[in-house]
């Protein structure tokens, strides 16, 4: 016998056996015709086109660039951009979940008009598919019936977190031609407004703070879900990472209600009764006043140099002489002096050692900053709060400092080359002379510092002051779920023509008469200017990884073709203006000037790059003196003038620990919050005024897979939305043993919580990690609509939430009702 060839292939192996088969068996076919093996069918096939895509994610405010495969036409990964400056190749856990969004069976999936004209939640609004022309036909005509009658301003535009000038950034012309001021309503009274008010009232700047994390030394944070939800969450997760490693390590002191992902990393967590943050804020401040802690480099000192700071005394303002801030002394005398960390331990709870321990670490490392947000102003007191934690940026000098925090630059966008001013009519010339306030009554007597008041246009509308809307359009907000005491909206939409843009349906879309929806992100362009990040400008272009799957339009141009309907020199306007490409284009215009970093200087290279960014920031503060960037390094002196104009754009050119702006206020102020006229100006404590009658605070924050609502019909969102908590098809209602204890109620049992408004049924997970007179049920759960596994599951916290506002800024106190909790008679 010979040698065996090992080295047949199959091929060949099958080929031999069929002829010696043949020969042994009568009517054998010879030449049967063989299929290729799975593997071998594979290696033969066309190779499958794969791309890569720029885009942004869409999952929170954070702007990181995403790199969206597709193959064959589909979409099958995201990653983080390697070359992004938020993303850095990578994504937070929700940041993967794109397509899963594109791709939602429960999609709109072209426009709908509504045939059955009874509302409400429990109604099938009947939708029936209509094609484009007849869907922006019917708006164009609605709105150009208003106008007739000298009504325009009955239409309003209501949109939540928008991304830039190609979408929201649209609105402001779209009213000034039309001639509404409602085109612009937004949804930061829910959001930021408190923070931001407080921070322009000291500093000029009404605006989020850029950060310099990565180069501080200590971290104070007040209520800032940095590992949860604070912006941009992805590139959060990676700072943290550098600033607990490096030499030396970033000390981080957590200020919050309960024991959460930051607080629980963090060097010290101190669990605040909830709304007194501005109390340990300013007992802080007295112990870095008392202590001399205070940088007198940017604050300034004594004139010979003593301290005079002691407790419970007052100061001679003459023997101090200021440098960069305003009213120093004068607030010592007025608040500061008689906040001592024993005082401020009654308030809070938080014993007093604790607070002289953190105040001298805050005060003695440098550099520090002190950050905060929603956990501080959703309670009525909430500028007030914001004014005393923001205070301690300037007595530790952060301000513009190198690991502070500062201001963010703005893009150089080219300027549209359409002058809206050359085709405003006699319609809207006259709608703007009757001077007509707002819907949500902002800068009126009302509210004469709210920036928007989403929360109080239902009832508003339904009062009938100062006017009942007629046609309201959404985008990027459904305020049926979110807005406290939310079902006030379904009454309010019962008389209203309702246009929701969203690609899902949502609670807002129930109630829709027309419904246009938009692409997904994965399917648009848009740009996407930076929040404050670093402070150095930044804009993003999402570009379409995929044609659109469903007949559906990009908010922008949806607006734009409305546009071009309506009678008269506004639709000559749109006409000129074309599409969202167009405005991209001229946009992009800017960049011929004004190269990134990247080498991004025109839309084409936009679109290949994804991010046009330019560093470094153009300011700088060092041991008390401003510099700007000369090319080189911060070497170029400013002006007091200079700061003025570019950096504390106040009164005095200062920060003003005594702000003027506000003062300005103080018959406002005082009618409304009781503070002595005198007094309004100064960082100070002011109790909050909590609503019921309960005995529990309630708090609902946002947890990592929030991803403000668009997560909600996403199984894999779903399952690890509450991950210390909670359960894979519920959240759970944290509760700590001792009130739980005393209630008979067990862990896993199903309670109910109730206000004034209503009660919500959920199960309990005992927990120590809440303060014992507070619970905590993550905002997110309790849709009755939005799609298949988003329905019916869980409760809605917000339906239980009374509609209570901060009087100044106007920012809902949602953390601010108490309530009871009862373990039901039925535990099915």
């Amino acid at each position: 016998m010979g040698k065996i060839d090992l080295t047949t292939s199959r091929r060949g192996f099958l080929q031999a056996t069929a002829v010696t088969g043949a020969a042994g068996v009568v009517g054998s076919v010879v030449g049967e015709v063989l299929q290729p093996t799975p593997s071998e069918a594979l290696a033969q096939a066309p190779r499958p086109e794969t791309k890569i895509t720029k885009n942004v994610c869409h999952q929170c405010p954070a702007r990181c660039g995403i790199d969206v495969y597709t193959t064959n036409g589909k979409v099958h990964a995201i990653y983080g951009t390697l070359d992004h400056p938020i993303s850095n190749g990578k994504l937070c856990p929700k940041g993967h979940l794109g397509a899963y969004i594109l791709y939602d069976p429960d999609r709109f999936t072209g426009p709908m008009k509504r045939t059955n004209p009874k509302k409400g939640r429990n109604e099938d609004p009947r939708f029936v598919r209509i094609t484009w022309d007849e869907a922006l036909n019917t708006i164009a005509a609605r709105l150009n019936g208003l106008r007739d009658k000298g009504e325009s301003h009955r239409f309003a535009l209501l949109t939540g977190r928008g991304w830039g000038a190609s979408d929201a950034g649209l609105t402001d012309n779209f009213g000034k031609l039309y001639g509404t001021p409602n085109a612009s309503l937004g949804h930061s009274s829910m959001c930021s407004d408190a923070s931001k008010r407080a921070k322009q009232l000291m500093d000029g700047n009404y605006s989020y703070n850029a950060y310099d994390y990565r180069n501080t030394n200590y971290l104070l944070n007040f209520g800032a879900a940095y590992l949860e939800a604070f912006r941009p969450y992805n590139n959060n997760l990676q700072t943290w990472g550098h600033i607990r490693t490096k030499s030396p390590k970033t000390k981080v002191t957590v200020v919050d209600i309960r024991v959460t992902t930051t607080g629980a990393a963090a060097d010290h967590l101190l669990l605040v009764k909830p709304g007194t943050d501005g109390a340990l804020a300013l007992a802080i401040a007295h112990v870095i006043l008392t202590e001399g802690l205070w940088d007198k480099k940017f604050v300034g000192d004594f004139n010979d140099g003593n301290n005079r700071f002691i407790s419970g005394f007052s100061v001679d303002q003459s023997t101090f002489t200021e440098r960069w801030t305003k009213g120093l002394v004068e607030w010592w005398n007025a608040e500061v002096k008689d906040r001592t960390p024993e005082w401020a331990s009654k308030v809070t709870t938080i014993p007093a050692k604790d607070i002289v321990k953190v105040a001298h670490e805050f005060g003695t490392t440098r550099p520090a900053m002190a950050i905060f947000e929603r956990g501080p102003t959703t309670h009525t007191n909430a500028v007030y709060n914001g004014l005393s934690i923001h205070a301690l940026n300037a007595l530790v000098g952060s301000m513009y400092a190198v690991g502070g925090l500062m201001s963010q630059m703005g893009v150089p966008y080219g300027a549209l080359p359409w002058k809206v001013d050359e085709y405003v009519d006699d319609i809207a010339k006259a709608a703007a002379a009757k001077k007509l306030p707002r819907i949500d009554r902002v800068k009126t007597a009302e509210g004469p510092l709210w920036s928007n008041m989403i929360q109080g246009i239902p009832d508003f509308h339904m009062e009938g002051k100062p006017y009942k809307l007629d046609t309201l359009m959404f985008y990027l907000t459904n305020p049926i779920f979110s807005t406290p005491d939310c079902t006030r909206w379904e009454k309010a939409l019962q008389d209203i023509f309702v246009i929701d843009t969203s690609p899902f349906p949502g609670e807002t879309a129930m109630f829709a008469d027309i419904v246009v929806p938009d692409h997904t992100y994965l399917e648009r362009w848009q740009d996407t200017p930076t929040y404050p990040f670093q402070g150095y400008p930044l804009t993003n272009l999402r570009t379409p990884a995929v044609k659109p799957i469903h007949d559906t339009k990009v908010f922008g141009d949806t607006l734009i073709e409305i546009g071009k309907r309506i009678n008269g020199k506004m639709g000559e306007y749109y006409k000129q203006v074309g599409n969202v490409d167009n405005v991209l284009r001229a946009l992009a215009k800017g960049f011929e000037k004004n190269p990134g970093d990247n080498g991004v200087n025109s839309f084409e290279t936009w679109a290949e790059k994804g991010v046009w960014y330019k560093k470094p920031y153009l300011w700088r503060q060092i041991a008390g003196e401003f510099y700007e960037w000369d090319g080189v390094d911060y070497r170029k002196p400013m002006s007091p003038e200079d700061v003025k104009k570019r950096l504390f754009k106040t009164e005095s050119g200062k920060f003003e620990l005594r702000s003027s702006y506000l003062e300005k206020y103080a018959d406002f102020v005082n009618a409304k919050l009781g503070v002595p006229k005198e007094r309004v100006g100064f960082p100070q404590w002011l109790e909050p005024r909590y609503s019921g009658k309960g005995d529990l605070f309630l708090v609902t924050p946002k947890t990592p897979m929030h991803a403000e609502g668009r997560s909600a019909n996403i199984p894999q969102a779903i399952s690890i939305y509450q991950p210390v908590s909670g359960g894979r098809n519920q959240t759970f209602l944290e509760m700590h043993p001792k009130p739980a204890k005393a209630r008979g109620i067990k862990n896993g049992d199903l309670v109910h919580i109730k206000s004034e408004l209503g009660s919500v049924k959920v199960r309990v997970h005992l927990t120590p990690a809440a303060r014992p007179d507070t619970i905590v049920l993550p905002f997110g759960f309790g849709h009755w609509a939005h799609g298949r596994w988003a329905k019916d599951r869980g409760e809605n916290a917000s339906a239980i939430i009374p509609n209570i506002s901060d009087p100044i800024s106007g920012l809902t106190s949602n953390y601010s009702t108490l309530v009871t909790v009862e373990k039901t008679e039925s535990q099915a």
